[in-house]
């Protein structure tokens, strides 16, 4: 099993802790145990495979927001604690910029979050401006303290490929070009997704195929709708960055 960077560093306390606990309890010597698998349950980075064309849903977990946002749609993609929080690049494309922003740390699945701290990953777009941009954000939620971007600037992404990972908790979102419209988006409010293999958006949605997809020439936008709350239920392991 592979785990997201910064895994062992959470979950190394509480495992050596176990057998010293055992000494005193065993019920605390169990529940240091637990504690500690259960952070390395929550790192986990399985193996993703992409569909052959579309695009996919950066993160697993619930749809929570599709809206539209002027002439632009975002779709918003909620991951509770027993979901995997590695995020991928939805399509494939370059990045142009990777933009920190600070904030408060409301629950992820709620309107206030829009307002949290986020990291930002924009794509470049087709060249004509930044009109076609798209974007990705990382938005921390209300016990999430940590983003962690495996990319910079200038990077070339595939569709699929690991884009970072949100420690405890969080939202992410991804904002696509004015080509994309509302209908275009294949998922629903309350729908469950998986990163990398979930197709939110389909190739011929009206993306800008050519610059954000490499081999295969898909395509995809999204949809958007009214932000509805949902409360129920690596590329790089070395030198990450990350913001608190």
């Amino acid at each position: 099993m592979n785990f997201a960077p910064g895994a062992w560093r959470y979950a190394v306390f509480p495992l050596l802790a176990a057998p010293f606990a055992f000494v005193f309890s065993v019920t605390a010597s169990a529940v240091a145990l637990a504690l500690g698998v259960a952070t390395l349950a929550f790192f986990r980075d399985p193996e993703r495979s992409p569909p052959p064309a579309g695009i996919v849903s950066p993160a697993d977990g619930k749809v929570s927001v599709v809206r539209e946002e002027g002439d632009r749609v975002r779709l918003g993609v909620f991951m509770n604690v027993w979901n995997v929080h590695v995020v991928r690049a939805p399509f494939g494309g370059t990045v142009e910029a990777v933009d920190h922003s600070p904030g408060a740390h409301r629950p992820a699945f709620s309107k206030d979050s829009d307002r949290n701290e986020k990291v930002r990953v924009q794509f470049a777009g087709d060249g004509d401006g930044d009109e076609d941009d798209h974007e990705v954000t990382l938005i921390a939620g209300a016990f999430a303290r940590r983003i962690h971007p495996y990319v910079e600037p200038g990077d070339d992404l595939e569709r699929g490929e690991r884009l970072g990972h949100i420690a405890f908790g969080s939202r992410v979102d991804v904002l696509f070009p004015p080509s994309v419209d509302r209908a275009d988006v294949a998922v629903d409010l309350g729908e469950k997704v998986t990163a990398g293999e979930t197709i939110v958006l389909e190739e011929d949605a009206g993306f800008a195929v050519d610059s954000v997809l490499e081999d295969d020439g898909e395509t995809g936008p999204e949809d958007v709708s009214d932000e509805t709350d949902l409360s129920d239920d690596d590329k790089s392991n070395d030198g990450e960055r990350s913001w608190t």
